[in-house]
């Protein structure tokens, strides 16, 4: 299985940090974030790994290298000056992840969950790994019946940017984003969601409830909680 790793994102919440470093290069535990997502997939027999980046995209390969220290080999898929959003970032980057299902994890996000958990090939078109929801998004994404992902519900959980997708999920990409703002552009800039919801609607959207640790790196108070974690083990 390949996998994705999406940095792509402009880090506005973590300025000033993030004016001279994307934010999934920026360190807790005394590594980048980024290499805590490399050590993980590379356990689990994970070699090739894409990288989408755009802000400060040279900083990448620099830190990181070809991926040879972990014994992977990254791949680095540039969208330019403007993020194209998750959705448009995993199409884009299709054309390096082949047709098979591929992992794909939010770059700026800590957690304990063991890659090993996820199914090789979902069952439908995709495989989501939801958690408790954090005090920063207390009304979740999206509700879990059984092993079922569904648009509604009550006991909603919060998406943890972890899942298994099979390209197939982005087939009708725009007919599903509509309008969108960026669904014209080249590349098309359209977000992952939409896409998600209507496959769940469908019933061909699989997932499971990780309750152990699990952060959200989005302000620079977070970060520096999740240091002095990781420093406390």
């Amino acid at each position: 299985m390949k996998a994705l790793i999406l940095a792509a994102g402009l880090g506005e919440r973590m300025r000033p940090l993030t004016n001279t470093t994307p934010k999934p290069l920026l360190c807790a535990g005394g590594k980048p974030l980024i290499a805590w997502h490399l050590e993980k997939l590379a356990a689990i027999g994970v070699r090739d790994v894409v990288i989408n980046t755009s802000w400060l995209a040279p900083q990448f390969p620099a830190m990181l290298g070809d991926g040879a220290y972990w014994g992977l080999r990254l791949h680095f898929a540039y969208e330019g000056d403007t993020p194209l959003e998750t959705g448009g970032g995993m199409w884009n980057a299709l054309p390096l992840l082949g047709d098979a299902p591929f992992l794909a994890v939010n770059g700026d996000i800590w957690t304990d969950y063991d890659y090993a958990q996820l199914p090789d090939a979902p069952a439908g078109d995709a495989h989501l790994v939801l958690v408790d929801n954090p005090p920063q998004h207390p009304d979740g994404d999206f509700a879990l019946h059984g092993t079922r992902v569904e648009s509604t519900g009550t006991a909603r959980l919060t998406f943890a940017g972890i899942g298994v997708y099979r390209p197939r999920l982005f087939d009708d990409w725009r007919m599903i984003s509509g309008d969108a703002p960026g669904a014209d552009a080249t590349p098309p800039r359209f977000k992952l969601a939409p896409l998600l919801r209507a496959a769940m609607a469908q019933g061909k959207v699989s997932g499971e409830h990780h309750r152990g640790a699990w952060t959200d790196v989005g302000t620079p108070e977070r970060l520096a909680q999740l240091d002095a974690a990781l420093a406390a083990r």
